[in-house]
């Protein structure tokens, strides 16, 4: 009803144009002061619709009573086209030719202009259209002929079609106007999943920003008694101060230091976590050999693995380009794969240790055992933080389950890609692998004629 107003009031100068016009035209058969009543007529029947359509503009929505309006809309409709019609009615003064055509446009005008403007009220389309249609099928009754009677039939077959022209146009509206609303309301339902996505975020940033804070004092404040109570238990432990007599106590002495160093060892790895998930985890990067640092990793955990009675065997490609990547973090990937893979590997088995060159021109360090494995569906959980998978929980062997979340960080902080393949009973293997462009390429010797060359140019 709200396009219907909004139409009729656009047209406030268009249809007394074409009243004026149509008018004119009238003067060809009918007095020229009939036609002059006429066109005050029309325009002034104009005039009070667009009143009546400007009023029903300015109400709200609360003060709008539809059946009221609609009425009042479709009397004045009526009687705008009545007025239309009145003008085939006017008293022709001379033999007018093709006075019927004339009839016969200006009914096709009005009711395309009627159809366009009231199409949102298909009641009003009638209301405006039906008084000028029924008027030529009147003159045709009056004035038999083979063209009044072919005229009329075309009236009447043109009326149905903008009849049938404004349903279309109705319903094509309707189906805009739902589009509109279901546009509006995704838009805001978007601006409300932003707000809440913009909320979450400001809160996650206010949660990561306290857990940051807070690991911070909370390292300094456990580090240092622990710092001490380490010290003291190796005192102890190493009976520098004097011999400790009772077996007990030394026993004591030693759980103590094992469980301090475990204790520090995982603080170690929370914080570098946390500092990894903040972005704040520096990498010094500098040019390194994987197969050196995985011989190093190998000898400090090699005691550890002869109290399992555990193989470990090392596949190193001698001629390996250097690497560009952190040493700490190189050192910390292939130590924690080692640890983890001596942890669940029973006693007697193998661990194999490989550094090679990928096909791409890249490099990787795998860490294989043959261990009990990981059944598929704890894969997720053996990645995830704090993740520990049942073979950890049988064994109650020692853990944060951090080792490999803190990996998998620090591959991908070298843009390398991390694997793990695990087969039940048969063994896991981690692979950690970096693209060719962190491989750095061998420079060619310098031959004679390059010394020569440099030589000239200095």
């Amino acid at each position: 009803m709200m396009m219907y107003a909004k139409n009729r009031t656009s047209a406030y100068l268009a249809i007394p144009i074409l009243v004026l016009i149509v008018g004119a035209v009238s003067t060809l058969w009918a007095e020229p002061l009939h036609s002059l009543f006429w066109i005050l007529a029309a325009i002034t029947a104009h005039v009070i619709l667009y009143l009546v359509t400007h009023k029903f503009e300015t109400l709200s929505v609360d003060e709008i009573n539809l059946r009221h309006w609609t009425r009042r809309f479709l009397v004045w409709e009526c009687m705008s086209g009545l007025v239309w019609a009145s003008i085939l009615l006017l008293p022709t003064t001379r033999d007018a030719v093709y006075l019927t055509e004339y009839y016969f446009a200006i009914m096709l005008v009005v009711v395309a202009v009627t159809t366009m403007l009231a199409f949102s009220i298909p009641a009003a389309v009638w209301a405006g259209a039906f008084p000028i249609s029924a008027v030529i099928v009147y003159n045709t009754i009056v004035h038999v002929g083979v063209v009044d009677t072919t005229l009329s039939l075309m009236s009447i077959g043109a009326m149905i079609f903008f009849m049938m022209l404004s349903k279309r146009l109705y319903a094509s509206t309707l189906a805009m106007l739902n589009f509109r609303m279901e546009k509006d309301f995704l838009i805001t339902e978007l601006e409300q999943a932003k707000a809440v996505s913009d909320e979450s975020r400001r809160q996650a940033e206010e949660a990561s920003t306290a857990k940051s804070r807070f690991l911070a004092t909370m390292s300094h404040e456990l580090r240092t008694p622990l710092n001490a109570i380490l010290g003291f238990s190796e005192i102890m432990q190493n009976e520098v101060l004097g011999p400790l007599t009772n077996e007990k106590y030394k026993e004591y002495v030693g759980d103590i230091h094992s469980s301090g160093s475990h204790l520090l060892n995982l603080i170690n790895e929370i914080l570098d976590l946390s500092r990894i998930e903040a972005g704040r985890y520096k990498l010094n990067e500098e040019a390194v050999t994987l197969a050196y640092i995985a011989e190093d990793c190998e000898n400090l955990l090699r005691l550890r693995a002869r109290a399992k009675n555990i193989t470990i065997k090392l596949s190193l490609d001698s001629k390996l380009p250097k690497l560009w990547a952190d040493e700490r973090a190189m050192r910390q990937i292939i130590l924690n794969l080692l640890t983890n893979a001596v942890k669940f590997t029973p006693l007697g088995g193998t661990i194999i240790v490989s550094v090679k060159n990928d096909e791409d021109g890249g490099q990787h360090v795998s860490v294989e055992d043959n261990g009990p494995g990981i059944p598929e569906n704890e894969i997720t959980t053996v990645l995830s933080a704090f993740g520990q998978g049942s073979a950890a929980i049988h064994s109650a062997e020692e853990g944060s389950g951090l080792g490999l979340s803190i990996v998998q960080a620090l591959v991908e902080m070298h843009d390398g890609k991390f694997d793990l393949k695990s087969e039940l009973r048969r063994g896991t293997k981690v692979t950690a692998s970096f693209p060719p462009a962190r491989v750095m390429d061998i420079a060619p010797p310098v031959g004679k004629s390059n010394r020569i060359t440099l030589q000239r140019a200095i």
